[in-house]
């Protein structure tokens, strides 16, 4: 019966970690977006977001978008530095073609750091893609 349930695999959709400057409190923030490098829109756009290791874990924090443009991104959230040493997961769930799309995107304890930089996919910026 299992074997019956058809599951898109997720495609083109990102998660990643960007630093910016914060005008407000002039310092450098990192910050999670979504990043929609497909050609089509995603509608429905629930995220649920943790971060965790053996000692501590965050609140569940839960993100809604109606719909997020073809080769667009959207903020998530800040992620506060004292997070940046637990294991970060942002679980994805999203329509496209009237199918449901899932994936969890996880930063690795520790991963999200300068050094780990990269460009991301449509947003013309560099920043440590989740896994």
């Amino acid at each position: 019966m299992r074997k019956d349930i058809n599951i898109p695999e997720v495609a083109d959709v990102y998660v990643a970690a960007v630093k910016e400057f914060n005008e407000t409190h002039r310092t450098d923030d990192w910050n999670a977006y979504i990043v929609n490098d497909s050609d089509e829109p995603l509608e429905l756009v629930l995220i649920v977001s943790n971060g965790y290791n053996e000692k501590k874990k965050t609140s569940l924090m839960r993100h809604k978008l109606q719909v997020l443009p073809a080769k667009s991104f959207a903020k998530i959230e800040f992620i506060e530095d004292s997070v940046l040493e637990l294991t970060n997961e942002f679980a994805v769930t999203y329509f496209l073609d009237g199918k449901m799309f899932e994936k969890t995107f996880v930063f690795q304890a520790g991963s999200i750091k300068d050094e780990n930089k990269a460009p991301v996919p449509s947003m013309l910026k560099e920043g440590v893609l989740a896994e």
